[in-house]
Order: C-alpha cells, then sequence, then structure tokens
C-alpha cells in the first residue's frame, strides 16, 4: 500500500484561492469577501465565507430602492451558495438596517439573494437548470438541499421567464389537452407552433370552453388577430371557440388525433370479433394481435411482422378494418387538397359500405370535417404538424419523471420549465 506524503498547509493560499475564484464569478458591487473557512461538521463539510460591507458604503432600502444611512446592524446570516468541488457553500453576512427617510426603518437589500431568501440567487438558477434534467427529488438529494428549496428555485424562474418572455410574432398555435391526474383531471395546453420556435405558451385547469376563452382574454385580440394557423382535434367546444376568437387563422386538425380514432375504431372491431371467435370455438387467432394491427409496417419488430402477415392471409372484418386504415394513409401524401378530397370522398364511401360500425363512425366524422381536414394541405410547408405530438411527449416525460403531480400548480409549474423554452437572465459565470 502506497501512502501520499501530505503536502503542507498553507492557509493564507488556500484563503486567497477561494476569494479569487469568487471574485471571478461572483462579484458584488459595494461588498467585500472576507475569511473563508473549511469546517468539518458531523453531518457534512462546509465552506464558510464572510462577507463585509465596504467601509462607508450605504445600504440599499428594501422598500424603495435607495441609499440610505445605515440605522443598525443584525445578527449574522447565512446563505446558501453554489457547490464548489462538491461541497457545500455558505456565505454570512451580517444584515444592515436603513434609515430610509420614505420607508422608515427597513433591512437592507443585498445582491446576491432576494428578499428574505437564504439561498443565493446564484444557487436557486443553478438547482433550477438541474430540474430540467433530473426530477425534482434527485436535484434535492445530489446538491444535499431540501425538496422545498428545489420548488422555490423552480418558482423564481418560471416567474422571471414568463415575464420576460417575448410574445411578438406568433403565427401558429396547437391546442390539446392532456389527464394529469387520475379522476380524469384534464388541462388545456396552448403550443407555439412556429418554424424555429416551439414552446408551450400557456396551461389552463379543466378541459372546457372557458378554459380556452380564458387563453384568448390572455393571449389578447391583437395577437390573435395576427395568427394564421391553428392545430387542434375535433373536440367542438375546441372548434366553436377557435372560430369565435381566431376566425382569420385557419385550423387545422391534427394528424395524431385522426390516427387515434383509426386505431381506437380497429380495436373495436378487433375485440368484437376475437369474442366471436372464441364463442364459436374458432382458433383464437387475433390473441395478442392488437399491437401488430396499431403499429405502422416499419415500426414492427420482426415477431410482429410474422403475426401480421399471417393475419393478411385470413378473411376477417379485422383485417378489412386494418387495411382500410393502411389505404388512408395516401391521403396525407397528396399534393394538392383538390386530388386529397376526391380521395376522401371515396375512402368514405367504401367505409360507410364496409358494414363495419367502428369505420363508419371514423367516416362520418371524417365527412363531417371534411373542410377542417382538407386545411391540412394548406399548412404543409409553414408550420412543424407533428410538433403537437413531439410536446406531447416531452410533456409525457415530464410527468413520468416526476411520478405524478400533487397539484395543478406543481404540474403548471414542472411544464413551463420542461417546455415552456423560457428565457434566463444573462450572469457572468454558468454553473451548469
Amino acid at each position: 500500500m502506497v501512502v501520499c506524503p501530505k503536502l503542507p498547509y498553507r492557509k493564507e493560499e488556500n484563503r486567497m484561492l477561494v476569494k479569487t475564484i469568487l471574485n471571478r464569478v461572483q462579484k458584488h458591487e459595494s461588498f467585500v469577501y472576507g475569511d473563508c473557512r473549511l469546517v468539518e461538521r458531523p453531518e457534512r463539510t462546509i465552506i464558510e465565507v464572510e462577507i463585509k460591507a465596504r467601509v462607508n458604503s450605504q445600504p440599499i432600502c428594501s422598500g424603495c430602492g435607495k441609499k440610505g444611512p445605515g440605522y443598525d446592524t443584525l445578527s449574522r446570516r447565512s446563505f446558501e451558495f453554489v457547490p464548489l468541488w462538491g461541497i457545500a457553500v455558505f456565505f454570512f453576512y451580517a444584515m444592515r438596517r436603513v434609515d430610509c427617510p420614505a420607508c422608515g426603518v427597513r433591512v437592507e437589500t443585498v445582491p446576491w439573494a432576494q428578499g428574505k431568501s437564504r439561498l443565493t440567487t446564484t444557487h436557486a438558477w443553478f438547482l433550477a437548470r438541474w430540474s430540467k434534467r433530473l426530477s425534482w427529488k434527485e436535484v434535492a438529494d445530489i446538491f444535499h438541499t431540501s425538496w422545498e428549496s428545489v420548488l422555490r428555485s423552480v418558482k423564481m424562474a418560471v416567474a422571471w421567464g414568463l415575464e420576460h418572455r417575448d410574445l411578438e410574432g406568433i403565427t401558429a398555435i396547437g391546442i390539446d389537452e392532456i389527464a394529469w391526474k387520475k379522476g380524469p383531471k384534464f388541462a388545456t395546453l396552448v403550443y407555439q407552433l412556429d418554424n424555429g420556435a416551439k414552446r408551450l405558451l400557456w396551461i389552463g385547469r379543466d378541459r372546457t370552453e372557458k378554459t380556452l376563452v380564458r387563453f384568448f382574454d390572455w393571449f389578447g385580440v391583437d395577437r390573435s388577430a395576427k395568427l394564421r394557423f391553428v392545430c387542434s382535434d375535433m373536440w367542438k367546444p375546441y372548434l366553436r371557440i377557435i372560430a369565435e376568437k381566431a376566425c382569420k387563422a385557419v385550423n387545422v386538425l391534427d394528424r395524431f388525433h385522426i390516427a387515434k380514432h383509426m386505431n381506437k375504431a380497429i380495436d373495436d372491431v378487433r375485440a368484437k370479433e376475437t369474442r366471436e371467435l372464441k364463442a364459436k370455438g374458432k382458433e383464437p387467432i387475433l390473441t395478442h394481435s392488437r399491437w401488430c394491427l396499431l403499429k405502422r409496417p416499419e415500426n414492427l419488430t420482426e415477431r410482429q411482422d410474422v403475426k401480421l402477415k399471417e393475419l393478411l392471409a385470413c378473411n376477417l372484418k379485422t383485417v378489412r378494418a386494418y387495411l382500410l386504415k393502411e389505404d388512408f394513409q395516401f391521403f396525407w401524401g397528396y399534393k394538392y387538397a383538390a386530388w386529397a378530397g376526391k380521395f376522401l370522398d371515396k375512402w368514405c364511401t367504401r367505409t360507410m359500405r364496409s358494414r363495419l360500425k367502428p369505420m363508419k363512425k371514423v367516416a362520418k366524422m371524417l365527412r363531417t370535417h371534411r373542410g377542417l381536414l382538407l386545411n391540412w394541405f394548406k399548412a404543409k410547408g409553414h408550420i412543424s404538424l407533428g410538433a403537437v405530438e413531439g410536446l406531447n411527449n416531452k410533456i409525457k416525460v415530464t410527468t413520468k419523471k416526476s411520478y405524478g403531480f400533487r397539484s395543478f400548480d406543481l404540474m403548471e409549474l414542472a411544464l413551463y420549465q420542461a417546455v415552456g423554452n423560457l428565457p434566463e437572465p444573462k450572469f457572468t459565470h454558468r454553473f451548469c
């Protein structure tokens, strides 16, 4: 076993090194760093950094933000800073009180923290950035802080980002909903879909007309008038409010929701036919075939591909429904809306003659929304029509990472933080 010799401990050099780093990455006007101490505690090791006000500097009133004469000095307070080399760092400073002519006697405001927070602003932004990558609990555990501190950091980051984000130049939005809690409890989501700018714009509680009206009231009449495209599903309350509040925009139906209706119809046909075959004592060929029929052919596994070929060789209602669904995919490949419309009409006529009730229901729905369905070709090339589903997948990842949400407010914070693409202030140094 080789034992490395201990290096000589040079107290002044150690102090100077930490102070030099802090002055480089976190310098504060009218304040200087004092002694830096490495303190061994039973639970963990920390670095204590003293902060002192410059001689003859006047404190700033936390009420009006103006300088004033000092009144007295309070007891020393600690502020948690970003860990250095995995060691927790705390600033220690004795807050002064200001004898402000306008506000009376007030505690001073300091540049490294906001209000009564014991977290430095730099550390709060550090935790907020990590919360985009990890769950809040993981961030708290890794950096030896509390879950509440991470929550406060995310609140601060989201509040700042929402206040400073740019809402000009938005021409395309997508409207969707998610079930964020069992019950089910829904939330309405509005995304920006402009090329080069895809983000979550707004979250509303519930899935009602009033919810969407609240969005357009918040968005404003002028911005709503500038919208060129609105992507949504076929839910009537949404369509009604969009036609009323964004009448100049082209309402595009989301391709994913149409595929969802198709898949549900096939699933209904398959389930009913499986029961019929079982009742007649025939071979249960449709058993374990659900994903063979619902997935796109290019996404099938080798085993599923073999199973699908076996099914296609049989004369089954489920196979007829599957072939109708696959035939409809040609609709999206048309270049002109007129030709796509002719194809849609023929497909609906053929489906109505199929005697497959679930598929006939889909055909009736597509006929009812024919005009909105053909709007897809007007938006093609102007906006990313798959962006809504892509953003929804990011939201599902955030929900899974958080193991669900205890309240709507927590969900709102987490989703704005993850998908809102919120701006951040410029710092002299980034710690992550």
